[in-house]
């Protein structure tokens, strides 16, 4: 069956035909058969996701664009092999706890799409690293090669990429089994989230906030409305999303739809290019402009309105309302400056994409301790802009994309629980970038409520 909004309806495109333009981010692979082997392999595993789940998330973010919900993308920097079945647990909890706070106050949908069940590989400037004379190849995150620095730690190992596989089903049996097996319900996540404004110094100051959402609740189950009574307060919908970086890995899952004849690349169901791989002529977007899968791209200060016109005409050519996200990630001085023109020029060409905002790539620095750091209040400022910036082109401000976890960090400074840069290194775990941590981010969802009760959307 043909689908008249199918990506690839009038194009040449193919799985391969990626490999005809210049990929960037790849890793050099030292034994060619062994990867081969390893992605004939991956080919004949059965689907991590399905193209069912996909189109369900595309109509879903349709309605983010049109302002009738809003998109809530989160997780880890990059995900590691080891990560524990609690810390998954935690960062869906915390995930959870922020869509309720931002569904009342928004009084839409929350879609939740978690940076989770794949995000295994890192783009990286450089493509060595030097500690104490002695040059490596960089960590390119753990579907490629080690964080340990040793020749052996940092070699690309192809079969690492069956390990990423296995841990990303892993990961999503584990998500499903939480959203639909009454982990999720609203009563639960609400009395997780009284339980931070009465325990955290940050959570004092939401007290009001939270007493309303509360009211809501106990009038719903007056009214005999409750997750007892109703399955949609018991369970949720939760999408998983990564960077679509190591092209091969994605054209091993990539698969042809029984249903539509179309291709899905099946390792997630939301699929993102980063700032670094956005070129209209280069690899990754040709990959991607195929698939049928709702697609982000990331936007930082250095993007044209030229660059965004043309990447709405190749990823979205057929104005598909859903199928494209736009995430900026500007930094919090530029981003009043900078977005305008683009919301312009997209709400004038007519393209139906989602706007979300990373306010975390745009705001890293190094500490004076040497480590890289955020600040809470950068962040919160640039979401602040983000929402400016709509209010004054008369656009929607869909949603957010952040990197945070559930653990008990110290990566990102400030905050209600005022982490210093004195206390980075006590608890400083991620293997790349930082994260807010469970308290943080429950804080800037508070925060964005008041942004929201402000009429700042």
């Amino acid at each position: 069956m043909n689908n008249p909004n199918s990506p690839r309806s009038n194009t040449d495109w193919s799985p391969q035909s990626w490999r005809d333009r210049v990929a960037l981010q790849q890793p050099q692979w030292p034994d060619a058969d062994t990867h081969r082997q390893v992605l004939d392999q991956l080919s004949a595993l059965p689907p991590l996701v399905f193209a069912g789940e996909a189109r369900e998330l595309t109509e879903q973010l349709a309605a983010v664009a049109e302002g009738r919900a809003f998109l809530l993308q989160a997780g880890d920097c990059a995900e590691s092999f080891d990560t524990s079945a609690d810390s998954i647990r935690d960062r869906l909890r915390v995930i959870l706890q922020m869509a309720v706070i931002l569904t009342y106050y928004t009084g839409v949908p929350v879609v939740k799409v978690g940076r989770i069940a794949g995000q295994f590989a890192k783009p990286r400037s450089s493509d060595t690293e030097t500690v104490d004379g002695v040059e490596l190849p960089s960590f390119r995150g753990h579907i490629v090669n080690d964080i340990g620095f040793t020749a052996d730690e940092r070699a690309a190992n192809p079969k690492r990429l069956l390990l990423a596989y296995n841990r990303a089903a892993a990961t999503l049996n584990l998500l499903r089994a939480f959203t639909k097996g009454g982990f999720a319900s609203l009563s639960r996540v609400h009395q997780w989230n009284r339980e931070f404004v009465a325990d955290s110094p940050a959570g004092q100051r939401y007290e009001n906030l939270a007493d309303e959402i509360d009211r809501a609740v106990q009038f719903m189950s007056a009214c005999g409305v409750s997750s007892d009574t109703l399955a949609d307060l018991r369970q949720v919908d939760f999408y998983t999303s990564h960077e679509a970086l190591l092209l091969d890995y994605e054209e091993a899952l990539t698969r042809s739809d029984s249903l539509t004849d179309d291709w899905y690349d099946c390792s997630a169901h939301m699929l993102w290019i980063g700032e670094r791989a956005r070129q209209l002529d280069g690899a990754h977007v040709e990959f991607l402009r195929g698939v049928g899968n709702p697609l982000g791209c990331k936007l930082g200060p250095g993007a044209t309105v030229d660059d965004v016109l043309a990447l709405c005409r190749t990823l979205n050519p057929d104005d598909v309302a859903g199928r494209l996200t736009l995430v900026t990630r500007m930094g919090a001085n530029r981003i009043v400056d900078d977005l305008p023109p683009l919301l312009d020029a997209v709400k004038t060409a007519g393209h139906p994409v989602v706007w979300a905002c990373d306010p975390m790539h745009g705001n890293t620095f190094t500490a004076d301790d040497g480590r890289k750091t955020r600040h809470f209040d950068d962040v919160l400022a640039e979401v602040s802009g983000f929402f400016a910036a709509h209010r004054f082109s008369g656009t929607h401000p869909g949603g957010v994309h952040l990197e945070l976890t559930g653990d008990d960090v110290t990566e990102c400074l400030g905050g209600g629980a005022s982490v210093e840069t004195a206390d980075l290194g006590s608890r400083y775990e991620t293997m790349c970038d930082p994260r807010l941590n469970g308290s943080q981010s429950l804080d800037l969802a508070f925060r964005l409520a008041e942004l929201l009760r402000n009429g700042t959307r």
